[in-house]
């Protein structure tokens, strides 16, 4: 049986591109709190309206909390685990030949973006990373897994990675397709 370990790949014939290896970078520690705030904001709307509804409708009142429990209890607890959880897994690198991601949490995708096939590079600032001063960048190639996501970056080191990774892209020899 082979070794399915993303470090596995490492023993990609030299000069065949990079090799999948984990990323060294962790995501801005403020990403913990953006990640909470997202799945707050998820779980809580549906549950205050299932609850209102239970004081608006009587007679469904016992079916309306028992679904507002179903979906609030694991919602806050995964609400209280996935951020960190998140920060623990979510890592990212750029390197001289390629962009390396590590992201998600009960499913971890490990990704690489040669910087030969780099076609954009996008910063994505929403409202929440906004109140937390954070930053997405996305490097958009041919592949068709799509493009790679580094979520969670200080918003200047997220400015100054798309800089250098545009810079680079067109300093690189290649096809970009």
């Amino acid at each position: 049986m082979t070794d399915a370990r993303p470090d596995a790949a490492s023993a990609v014939p030299p000069g065949t591109g990079p090799a999948l290896r984990p990323p060294s970078r962790a995501v801005d520690r403020r990403a913990v709190l953006w990640w909470t705030a997202q799945a707050f904001l998820t779980v809580v709307p549906p549950v205050l309206v299932l609850c209102v509804l239970a004081l608006l409708i009587p007679p469904a009142r016992g079916w309306l909390v028992f679904s507002a429990a179903v979906v609030g209890v694991p919602g806050l607890l995964c609400t209280a685990v996935m951020p960190a959880w998140r920060f623990r897994v979510h890592r990212w690198e750029t390197t001289g030949e390629a962009v390396f991601t590590r992201a998600g949490w009960v499913r971890q995708q490990w990704r690489i973006a040669p910087l030969s096939r780099i076609q954009t590079v996008d910063t994505v600032r929403g409202p929440l990373q906004q109140l937390f001063g954070l930053s997405s960048v996305t490097v958009t190639t041919a592949s068709a897994a799509g493009p790679v996501t580094i979520d969670g970056l200080n918003h200047a080191l997220a400015r100054d990675l798309a800089e250098e990774l545009t810079r680079i892209a067109r300093a690189t020899p290649g096809d970009a397709t």
